[in-house]
């Protein structure tokens, strides 16, 4: 299926109380649980601490933010975090967000879920999004995982083709 031509992506290197009102929405809604954020003060430390930060939006026909995501540099690397409202998984909307963070990089580096062992905060399983990402040309970096308390992930990357 294909992405629904009524979203629009915009980007902004700075955020205001609306754009982190709906990046705390749509985190605690579609992460799992244990990396929710318990308050604002948690997300603002998130985002202070990203280094050189672009953050996109997903906006619908209503004004409405369906989607966020955010590049940014860690260790000399690109790296990127994407959220999308579970309402509008599958419709090519993170492959759009996927090829707009595409045109500010030539690499992108994540850490993905790899297991169906985590929960939401609404109950539902949380589905790893690691087989939308290998879809989409990014490579798995099984020798490199973070094994913390609030999670088990594994490694991605995708780097354009050079000609």
């Amino acid at each position: 299926m294909s992405y629904n031509n009524s979203f629009e992506i915009y980007s902004f290197t700075q955020l205001n109380e609306i754009h982190k009102q709906s990046i705390y929405k749509l985190w605690n809604a579609e992460y799992p649980e244990k990396l929710g954020f318990k308050n604002d003060d948690e997300l603002n430390n998130y985002l202070r601490n990203l280094i050189n930060p672009i953050h996109f939006f997903i906006v619908d026909e209503k004004s409405q933010i369906q989607g966020w995501s955010v590049i940014f540099e860690r260790d000399y690397e690109k790296w990127f975090a994407i959220i999308i409202n579970s309402d509008y998984h599958k419709i090519g909307l993170g492959k759009k967000m996927l090829d707009r963070l595409k045109i500010y990089t030539n690499e992108l580096n994540g850490w993905v879920i790899d297991h169906q062992n985590e929960v939401k905060l609404n109950g539902e399983i949380y589905n790893s999004p690691l087989n939308f990402y290998l879809k989409n040309n990014f490579k798995e970096i099984t020798e490199n995982r973070l094994e913390l308390d609030k999670i088990s992930a594994v490694k991605i990357n995708w780097k354009e083709l050079q000609q």
